[in-house]
């Protein structure tokens, strides 16, 4: 009889490097809220958490100090900064200035664009009835971030992700202090999806001004 072919050889999986994964344990915790605004983290809980030494936790909370998510204090740890009611501000002022200018670029629509946006406003319910929070947010975004790469000027769109993290953080907050907002989100998704797929670019830009400048009142209420 022929032998049994030898089983293959077992590969391991690469992890990424160590200041990565913290990198990205810390910002997916500050995003989705696990890590509030005003929590004081220390590089012994955080390299525990992830399993590594404390050097990799330093490179991590370096990055992020950068990129504005926390504030680092010598000797004592980082502590995650909560969102401003500048900062809120600031978004949505350039949210409108960038979405209001796609979307009236997205009239006429094309069918792949519209079968796009139907596609995420689909994912968008999915996510609302699982009731995962951080993943509604990062499809809500999504959506909007479509009509803005629609509109196919590559500086607004690089521009318009710059403001991923803090979008994401803010849909959170959003939705924790206003559930009935999920339900609401999608239907004004709804709402602007047929005012591009009937060619209204005044409704549709209407829609935006409405619904994005909610997200200025409700922040900065759940802040107080």
């Amino acid at each position: 009889m022929p032998s049994a072919p030898a089983p293959a050889p077992v590969v391991p999986v690469k992890q990424p490097p160590a200041a990565d994964r913290v990198y990205s344990h810390i910002k997916e915790a500050v995003l989705d809220r696990r890590y509030e605004g005003g929590t004081l983290l220390t590089e012994g809980e955080l390299a525990e958490a992830v399993g590594v030494s404390r050097t990799p936790v330093r490179e991590a909370l370096l990055k992020l100090e950068v990129e504005g998510l926390i504030k680092l204090y010598p000797k004592k740890g980082a502590l995650v900064l909560a969102v401003s009611a500048q900062e809120i501000a600031d978004v949505v002022e350039t949210r409108l200035l960038v979405e209001e200018f796609a979307v009236r670029k997205a009239v006429p629509a094309s069918a792949p664009f519209l079968a796009r946006l139907e596609e995420l406003l689909e994912e968008q319910r999915g996510r609302a009835e699982e009731g995962d929070l951080a993943a509604v947010a990062v499809s809500d975004r999504s959506f909007h971030a479509e009509i803005v790469r629609n509109a196919g000027n590559q500086i607004l769109s690089k521009l318009y992700d710059q403001l991923r993290d803090r979008q994401l953080r803010m849909g959170v907050a959003v939705m924790e202090a206003h559930p009935d907002r999920i339900a609401k989100n999608v239907t004004e998704h709804a709402e602007l999806l047929e005012a591009i797929r009937a060619g209204d670019a005044d409704g549709a830009a209407a829609c935006v001004r409405r619904h994005v400048g909610r997200v200025k009142v409700l922040v900065r209420g759940e802040a107080r």
